[in-house]
């Protein structure tokens, strides 16, 4: 039986309660009215309108009437100033200026009014993103941990309908990473109530939900919403959520019943009733997972569809997924458990990550690359925020999703060594949060975007949490399975 460590018992609720203060503090600092989001727009382009100003004023020099202009030539070797008039006569200038004031003048007032009202409304609007701005970092945090242990469930799932040979030894790895899903999805739930709902004002993170958005004549009204209201709606959005996060939930619960039963029983009539339930379980998840990855993230941008993004979604939670396992699992061989997994297990996984980080890059090529070549207005417009105001994320997470793992885990010798798959694990975990952050950051924020306390700490909080259910559940039971027909199989298991 596995006991969990005081020390790393104690990190994951330091990381808990560092999390939980520094998200507190992302609510309190955020702005609350729109005179303060003034002030943080002024101050961060204090130093850009201050070399603007010192430009234009190079550039807008007034000359006084009946004055003689002087052009100065120096040199190329030599120190002396040659100096050269140039007479400009002043009655013409004072006229031409005297004419373009005139007819400016007028449309000048007009035009005045009107920047006046678009500052108004780029404050209110950058007022909404930085409110958004804690609550956005609480949704990926939450989502990314829980997309988690939903992809090593349904790793899991393909193991029991595989009947594959070389995993069971594992299996009790899976479940205990599994064991989040339920807390995850309670509290990933309830964020949808309380964005769904508007609780909070501050909450403005899906532009479908806005008010008046559907209604003809409001000023929010936008046509494209109100046409796909009869999908995109409140009632219908959360009782989707919900039937897929009790769907998920059920087939956990009951595969964990049935695979601990088998260790009990006299035959395999519950391995088999693992194996019906898990060919059910796969063809709910793969359409629910389709279909979430649209209302819980493609929605952000109500205007944009891609057909690929459900399998671009599944890409990159799945891969994280399996680096999970593969993370826990060399975490407590290090501690001297499984002592049945051998490298040929570890070998493996590390294939299936460097494998589902192709097949990631794939769909993320795929759908980037007909967008871009297509060149239509509609779609490009996802591409292209991102490509301007978050170029480093943007492209470093296929740096760290694709180029990293793919130089590091393409070697075979490489997949066998603890400490190096480690690290292409933490840069890979890293990587697929930053491609959450993407997708979620720029419908959400826009261009006020950083890393800051409130994405650091919502990482922390959600690490934290993961750790202490996770390495929990692990002591609940044996680590390696009884009665599973494959376990002999698994633990003899060699490559």
């Amino acid at each position: 039986m596995y006991t969990f460590s005081k020390k790393l018992k104690t990190t994951a609720l330091i990381l808990m309660a560092l999390g939980f203060v520094g998200i507190v503090y992302g609510f309190l600092a955020a702005p609350k009215t729109v005179e303060e989001a003034e002030k943080i727009i002024a101050a961060s382009h204090h130093e850009e309108h201050k070399a603007e100003a010192v430009k234009e004023d190079a550039k807008t020099l007034v000359l006084p009437t009946e004055e003689v202009t002087k052009t100065e030539a120096v040199a190329a070797n030599d120190t002396t100033k040659v100096a050269t008039d140039s007479l400009v006569t002043s009655e013409d200038t004072t006229k031409a200026v005297a004419a373009v004031v005139v007819e400016k003048a007028e449309p000048a007032h007009e035009s005045e009014a009107e920047v006046g009202k678009e500052k108004k409304e780029h404050a209110e609007h950058v007022f909404h993103q930085l409110q958004n701005k804690p609550w956005a970092a609480l949704y990926i945090a939450c989502i990314f941990f829980m997309l988690i242990s939903l992809g090593v469930l349904a790793f899991y799932a393909i193991q029991q309908v595989a009947q594959a040979g070389w995993s069971p030894v594992l299996f009790r790895v899976m479940q205990g990473i599994t064991a989040y899903l339920p807390v995850g999805s309670v509290i990933f739930f309830l964020l949808l109530v309380v964005t769904g709902l508007h609780v909070f004002e501050s909450n403005h993170l899906f532009a479908w939900m806005a008010k008046g958005i559907t209604e003809k004549g409001n000023p929010n009204y936008d046509e494209m919403v109100a046409g796909k209201s009869g999908y995109l709606n409140f009632a219908f959005w959360i009782s989707r959520a919900a039937i897929f996060l009790l769907g998920w939930n059920l087939y956990r619960y009951i595969s964990r019943k049935n695979c601990l039963s088998q260790d009990e029983a006299s035959d395999n009539t519950f391995y088999k009733k693992n194996f019906k339930w898990s060919a059910g379980f796969l063809v709910f998840f793969i359409v629910s997972e389709s279909i979430m990855s649209w209302d819980w993230l493609m929605s952000f941008d109500p205007h944009w569809f891609s057909t690929l993004f459900g399998w671009y979604v599944f890409a990159s939670f799945f891969v994280s997924a399996i680096t999970t396992i593969s993370m826990v699992t060399l975490y407590l061989k290090s501690k001297g458990y499984l002592e049945n997994v051998n490298s040929s297990h570890i070998h493996d996984l590390s294939k299936f990550m460097f494998g589902f980080s192709v097949f990631w890059t794939y769909l993320w090529f795929s759908q980037f690359m007909l967008i871009w070549y297509a060149n239509i207005p509609e779609e490009i417009t996802y591409f292209k925020m991102r490509i301007d105001f978050y170029t480093v994320p943007f492209w470093g997470a296929v740096v760290m999703n694709f180029v990293f793992p793919i130089l590091v885990l393409i070697n075979t010798d490489f997949k066998r060594i603890a400490p190096i798959i480690a690290g292409a694990g933490v840069v890979i975990l890293c990587g697929h949060y930053i491609d959450f952050f993407n997708m979620v950051m720029p419908a959400t924020v826009g261009d006020q975007w950083f890393i800051g306390v409130s994405e650091i700490a919502s990482v922390l909080f959600f690490l934290g949490l993961f750790i202490y259910v996770v390495f929990t559940a692990l002591t609940k039971v044996p680590l390696t399975p009884k009665r599973n027909p494959f376990i002999e199989e698994s633990k003899h298991f060699h490559y």
